[in-house]
């Protein structure tokens, strides 16, 4: 957000009210003024309060609410809804306004034919922010208290898939569970992500059934994400920072291991393998 802006609106909308008492009563404040005040201050903090570029059907929505709430405001004041009135009444049916009423017609138009043509001829403009849909994980984090170094850990879990195929698959049950319960809804049935909340976010969740994730992935970067989620993405995975809540408040450690496990049974991918790197001298 652009905090000056907003301070700059607040500051100005503070003044509209305090001018009635800073100047003794001698300017008085129509309700008209204030409404057309509040529209403007509306306005500018969509469209150019925050850093990230909103979608113009957002700010339509979102100001459209605000003249919505500003309308019942007036209206539900007799007084008051008189009071706004007078002066466009005036300016509709008095002779002394007819130049500005015919010159408001002429204006309205060009400002909306310009308004279509500066966007049918806008050039395309690159992204506010690249966003990098594999960030690099940390080399170290914490998860229920303990750190857990991202370089050099395995899933606990995934030997038992050749000393232990039973319990192996009690894990991969359990990550089933853990999944079905929990991560489906926006990852989808399939783990394609398409689930039922899919299309309501940016960015939208991760394919697993793609080749490109999966394989690519070390079982330790996809249980980061689980742990972090979204707010625990780097500034290289914005703007739109991920939905996904950070589930170590609401997974054991075991079980965000299980749904890892899950994951590669499922799809039937593989974990990219860690490589170790060895330094002359140790």
């Amino acid at each position: 957000m652009r905090l000056w802006l907003f301070a700059a609106v607040a500051a100005g909308l503070a003044l509209v009210a305090l001018l009635p008492r800073l100047t003794r009563g001698r300017v008085r404040i129509n309700p008209l003024t204030w409404i057309g005040a509040w529209a403007l201050a509306a306005w500018l903090v969509l469209q150019f309060g925050f850093v990230v570029p909103v979608p113009r059907s957002v700010v339509h929505i979102y100001f459209g609410i605000a003249a919505l709430a500003l309308a019942i405001y007036v209206s539900a004041d007799r007084e008051r809804l008189a009071s706004a009135k007078r002066p466009l009444v005036a300016f509709l049916t008095e002779r002394r306004f007819t130049p500005y009423l015919a010159a408001l017609v002429v204006l309205i138009p060009a400002l909306v034919v310009t308004g279509i043509w500066l966007e049918a001829t806008e050039p395309p403009a690159p992204p506010a922010f690249g966003r990098t849909v594999h960030p690099a994980p940390p080399d170290q984090i914490m998860v229920h208290g303990q750190a857990v170094n991202l370089v050099r850990v395995d899933n606990p879990y995934r030997h038992l898939e050749t000393s232990s195929p039973e319990e192996f698959a009690r894990h991969v049950a359990n990550g089933r569970r853990v999944y079905y319960e929990n991560c489906f809804y926006c990852h989808g049935d399939l783990l394609e992500g398409g689930g039922m909340f899919a299309h309501g976010l940016d960015p939208i969740p991760t394919n697993f059934q793609d080749a490109g994730n999966l394989p690519q992935l070390q079982e330790s970067f996809l249980f980061w994400r689980v742990a972090k989620g979204g707010p625990g993405l780097p500034a290289e995975g914005g703007p739109w920072d991920s939905a996904m809540p950070a589930w170590e408040t609401f997974l054991s450690e075991e079980e965000m291991w299980d749904v890892v496990l899950f994951l590669y049974e499922f799809t039937g991918w593989q974990p990219r393998a860690r490589h170790e790197t060895v330094v002359e001298g140790e």
